[in-house]
């Protein structure tokens, strides 16, 4: 009976948690909602390559290819620059009868596909010049063939069958990658935005929790007691906690690229600033949205809400076919500009400098987040 009614008190306490009761029965089907709409959507991969001195039925064939658009180049600079500027996935450039091909290689599903694009369009082109050559010879051949003795027509046949086998030749292929080599992968791809989020989620846990627990044991009620400012108090509280999160962030960056042995382009510095201000955002984000929970279990809750979310839209899962609905969601998620500049600089080289519109969106979340702490600290000031 002790058992029953023990039960029974544990039941009211949980049925009386609305926001328990959400976490275990909405977010699982929120998340799963959020995964089924990720992961169908993007069930394809689209590329553009760029193409120098190829065959116009090479690229009327290659851009036949379903999610492919072909851009055509007169030089091979140009469409270089196209490359580096983000435009084109991949260039085929041909000389002689050879063709190079040179991958951006920041993504690995599309390098598979261009290269599986080029096998299948180069394959059907020489197929199709075959059987024109082909028709063409037999026509010829039975025009000289009623003018020539029978000796004359067993030479000619020797003679189209050597031609024949000469035009079949296979073409030298020769590939090039900007980025890392043939066996680059796609976890080369999730690191720059993993690296983001593990530094994002620690901070965003360790900060929340912290000013919870000052708070639940009356420290905080005491502090707004005296006459502390509250934006002193929030500076206090960021800049105690952000000489942690610098600590962390190093440490995770450092440790990231040494021990997995990740190629970086760039400058290693530009990495860790970017890490360092999505450390700063999600400590303010933490402190924010601690003070809506009463207990470190509360603050837990937000986790499937608000941080696993940010995973699907950080760029992880490339959501250039999604629907533009979706694509608009990661406009607003902080990761997704940390993620997007660390690439830059990993795998493209390019500088801090040129990466301001990321860290604009960055420091503009920091400084709205911290400004809403400092106005949200007037709910428990008793003066």
């Amino acid at each position: 009976m002790r058992t029953i009614a023990i039960m029974k008190r544990v039941l009211k306490e949980l049925f009386r948690d609305k926001r328990t009761l959400a976490l275990m029965f909405v977010a699982p089907i929120f998340v799963l909602w959020l995964m089924s709409v990720i992961f169908t959507a993007n069930s394809t991969t689209s590329v553009d390559i760029a193409t120098v001195n190829v065959s116009s039925s090479l690229n009327t064939t290659l851009g036949d290819v379903k999610h492919v658009d072909v851009h055509t180049y007169s030089t091979q600079a140009k469409a270089k620059t196209a490359l580096k500027d983000d435009k084109v996935d991949a260039i085929i450039h041909k000389k002689g009868s050879d063709y190079s091909l040179t991958y951006a290689n920041t993504d690995s599903s599309k390098t598979s596909a261009v290269k599986m694009a080029f096998k299948t369009a180069l394959t059907a082109t020489n197929v199709n010049g075959m059987k024109q050559q082909l028709i063409l010879a037999k026509a010829t051949i039975a025009k000289l063939q009623s003018t020539l003795p029978a000796s004359a027509q067993a030479q000619l046949a020797t003679t189209t069958s050597q031609t024949n086998q000469s035009t079949a030749a296979t073409p030298k292929i020769t590939n090039h990658y900007v980025y890392g080599d043939a066996d680059t992968g796609f976890f080369d791809k999730m690191l720059p935005i993993l690296m983001g989020f593990f530094v994002f989620f620690f901070v965003f846990l360790i900060s929340g929790m912290a000013l919870l627990k000052e708070r639940t044991s009356g420290t905080l009620d005491r502090l707004l007691a005296t006459p502390v400012k509250r934006s002193e108090i929030i500076f206090g509280y960021m800049a105690s906690y952000g000489i942690l999160a610098v600590i962390q962030t190093i440490v995770i960056v450092l440790a990231t690229v040494w021990l997995l042995g990740v190629e970086v382009v760039g400058s290693m510095i530009g990495i860790i600033v970017i890490n360092l201000v999505l450390a700063l955002v999600a400590l303010s984000f933490g402190i924010f949205l601690s003070t809506f929970a009463r207990s470190e279990f509360q603050m837990m809750q937000f986790i499937p809400i608000v941080v696993i979310p940010q995973v699907f839209f950080s760029g992880i899962i490339p959501m250039d076919s999604m629907a533009s609905w979706i694509q608009d969601i990661s406009y607003v998620i902080p990761i997704k500009y940390s993620g997007d500049a660390v690439t830059a600089i990993m795998m493209q080289g390019k500088s801090i400098l040129s990466l301001g519109l990321d860290i604009g969106v960055l420091l503009i979340f920091l400084v709205v987040l911290t400004i809403l702490n400092i106005n949200g600290l007037k709910r428990y000031r008793k003066v």
